[in-house]
C-alpha cells in the first residue's frame, strides 16, 4: 500500500540531495517519478530543484491554486512516484488531493519541506502534512553554532538575528541559518559577524 511521506527538515538538511537523489533511483530503474515544486521558489530557477551542492533537476510548478489529483492524472502515463519538493508552500487543500492520490491512485507521494518558519509557527502546507501524512521522516543536521542537532531556522539580515517579518522570504545560506533552540535565542554574535562581516 502506497504512503504519503513527510520529509522535514531545516535549511541545509539536504532535503534537496535526498529528493533528487530518489528521483534518480526511480528513473534508473526504469521507473517514472514525477518531480515537482513551488513556483515560489526562486533562488535558482523557477521549475528547478536544485541542491547547495549543484545538483539539479527541472521540475513541474506547483501554483497555489492547483489541483494536484488533476495535474497527476493528466499526465500522459501515471507516475510511479510523486516527488514535491518545498511543500511547505502547499495549500491544505493540496496535502489532501495528495492524499487522495495515494489512497486512490495507489501512487506512492513523498513531500519535502520546512516544517517551521523563522519564527518557529508551522507553515500551512508544514501543518497539514503533519496531520495527514502516513509516515514522517527527519532529515537532520548540524546547529550552525555548535554541535547539537538543527532544529530552526534563524533568518539573519545585515548579519542580526531576525525574529518577526512576513513569513516567505527566499533566500539561502545568506539568509539562514540551522540552529538548535538554545542557539535561536542565544545566537553566537562573533560567529555572525565573521560569517557576515558585520
Amino acid at each position: 500500500m502506497s504512503q504519503l511521506t513527510f520529509v522535514y527538515g531545516t535549511m541545509a538538511s539536504g532535503k534537496s540531495i535526498e529528493i533528487l537523489k530518489v528521483a534518480h533511483n526511480y528513473k534508473i530503474q526504469g521507473r517514472h517519478p514525477l518531480l515537482l515544486t513551488s513556483a515560489l521558489d526562486d533562488r535558482t530557477k523557477i521549475g528547478e530543484v536544485s541542491s547547495r551542492i549543484g545538483l539539479r533537476e527541472s521540475a513541474g510548478v506547483i501554483h497555489d491554486t492547483d489541483d494536484l489529483m488533476a495535474l497527476v492524472t493528466s499526465a500522459d502515463k501515471l507516475p510511479d512516484i510523486v516527488l514535491v519538493d518545498e511543500a511547505q508552500f502547499m495549500t491544505r487543500q493540496q496535502v489532501i488531493q495528495l492524499a487522495n492520490v495515494v489512497d486512490d491512485l495507489d501512487i506512492p507521494v513523498m513531500a519535502f519541506g520546512l516544517k517551521n518558519d523563522f519564527s518557529n509557527r508551522l507553515f500551512p502546507g508544514s501543518e497539514a502534512l503533519l496531520i495527514f501524512a502516513d509516515k514522517l521522516q527527519e532529515m537532520k543536521t548540524l546547529d550552525s553554532f555548535g554541535t547539537k542537532k538543527a532544529t530552526m531556522n534563524l533568518r539573519i539580515h545585515d548579519g542580526k538575528p531576525v525574529y518577526e517579518g512576513e513569513q516567505i522570504e527566499i533566500g539561502g545560506d545568506e539568509a539562514y541559518l540551522p540552529v538548535s533552540r538554545y542557539h535561536y535565542f542565544h545566537p553566537d554574535e562573533q560567529a555572525l559577524a565573521e560569517r557576515f562581516g558585520k
